[in-house]
């Protein structure tokens, strides 16, 4: 057996923090007074999920006055906002590649009536000095369910686990 002659590596460890991304995110949606509750796996990841993304989702009403308060929550970040095609979507995202932001806005989701009936089950928490809703994570569970693409499907069974683990006593 040859001896190996490139030296081990040394292994680090790190950690990703999302929240200070996430802070600035609220911060602008407070400032321009636009609500909106945060879904997907951002929100089952608060709950306690081990899941991760890449973006932040929220589900938000698409009325008029709420568009120009998007347009100002995008220009608080240095964003622009895109309209990228997806079949039957009225998705608003907004981008800064320079940050590494990703925030999807939209006014209707898989499994969810209405903005009204998320909000109603919808968690405050406190980031920072502003609030944050964030949706249950049932009704997380009953979009991805609901929507039915290979990727929701792939967090099922994780965030089932989670939601049974956050059920029983401690």
């Amino acid at each position: 057996m040859l001896a190996s002659t490139v030296p081990p590596t040394t292994l680090r460890t790190t950690t990703v923090n999302a929240a200070p991304l996430l802070t600035s995110v609220v911060a602008a949606l407070a400032e321009v007074r636009l609500e909106a509750i945060l879904i997907g796996n951002a929100a089952a990841a608060i709950h306690g999920a081990p899941v991760t993304t890449l973006d932040l989702d929220f589900m938000f009403r698409a009325a008029p006055v709420n568009l120009a308060k998007l347009k100002r929550f995008a220009g608080r970040l240095g964003a622009m906002i895109l309209r990228p095609y997806y079949p039957a979507s009225a998705l608003y995202r907004v981008v800064n590649d320079d940050r590494g932001l990703q925030v999807d806005f939209m006014p209707a989701i898989h499994g969810v009536k209405s903005f009204n009936s998320l909000r109603c089950r919808a968690e405050a928490i406190q980031l920072g000095s502003h609030r944050l809703w964030v949706a249950s994570l049932a009704d997380i569970i009953a979009s991805k369910r609901a929507a039915g693409r290979p990727r929701d499907k792939a967090v099922l069974a994780v965030l089932e686990t989670t939601l049974r683990e956050k059920g029983k006593p401690r």
